[in-house]
């Protein structure tokens, strides 16, 4: 029971990874808050997680909406007390080449990766600057946090910034024993992932099977995807950790794709 008796805020929770580290967290004995945009999957999940024994509560949030922020993070508050540890893991996919990539696309690229990351913090910290027990927040970053990848300009944008940020981070929330790291997965097979694959496709004129093996998982040690368990027990190690030894880091979790 890593984190027993912790409170955990995680974005993006009703699936895929979010939903991995909500689950992976409430086995260690975390109180653990399903932040989505969609609320009925948030509930799901936690309720999937109170039938199992764990202690879970659902909050609507879209992660680029101020006031919505504000609002969850104080639910999570009045629920359970405080806040611990933040997972900033919300994010979605648009894949374009430049010359053709909306600016409408492009801002809420940023809106969602950045401007939530960045809400989610500010609240988050002035909760774990008040409550005076230090806290983790843990941005979900990518193996194009350090990579550039062609049809990904705001994505790639996006998550080299949740890099400065967390640094950043680190340095102001040290005195407050605040941590702050980076988790960097290579293709994870998720929704988000299974999406890219026809539009990569797409956009390079080869088959599906040729972007899974030639694109995606070309440049890893052994031609595997990284699953969500693998980036769930990097998320607990990264709350659980005691100090702020770790912290404005990057942890990359990709089958040796990029090696720093």
């Amino acid at each position: 029971m890593q984190l027993n008796n912790k409170v955990a805020i995680i974005t993006g929770a009703a699936s895929g990874i979010g939903k991995e580290i909500a689950c992976e967290y409430a086995r260690q004995g975390a109180k653990v808050v399903i932040a989505d945009l969609a609320l009925e999957a948030a509930s799901a999940t936690a309720n999937e997680i109170t039938q199992a024994g764990g202690k879970a509560i659902a909050v609507a949030m879209d992660v680029s909406n101020e006031a919505q922020v504000d609002q969850g993070v104080a639910a999570a508050v009045a629920a359970f007390g405080g806040v611990d540890i933040l997972v900033s893991n919300a994010g979605i996919q648009i894949i374009s080449p430049i010359v053709d990539f909306g600016f409408e696309q492009w801002k809420k690229m940023l809106a969602i990766h950045l401007d939530g990351a960045f809400l989610t913090t500010r609240a988050c910290m002035r909760e774990m600057i008040k409550a005076g027990k230090g806290g983790a927040i843990i941005y979900m970053g990518s193996v194009h946090s350090h990579e550039g990848s062609p049809f990904k300009s705001a994505y790639v944008a996006a998550k080299h910034g949740l890099l400065g940020l967390a640094k950043v981070v680190a340095k102001e929330g040290a005195k407050d024993r605040i941590r702050a790291n980076v988790i960097c997965p290579g293709f994870v097979r998720t929704p988000l992932v299974d999406k890219q694959i026809p539009e990569q496709a797409a956009q390079l004129h080869i088959s599906e099977a040729d972007v899974i093996k030639n694109v995606m998982l070309k440049e890893t040690i052994d031609g595997e995807f990284t699953t969500t368990q693998d980036v769930a027990q990097t998320a607990l190690w990264l709350a659980a950790f005691p100090s702020t030894a770790l912290s404005g880091q990057s942890i990359v979790v990709s089958h040796g794709w990029h090696m720093q």
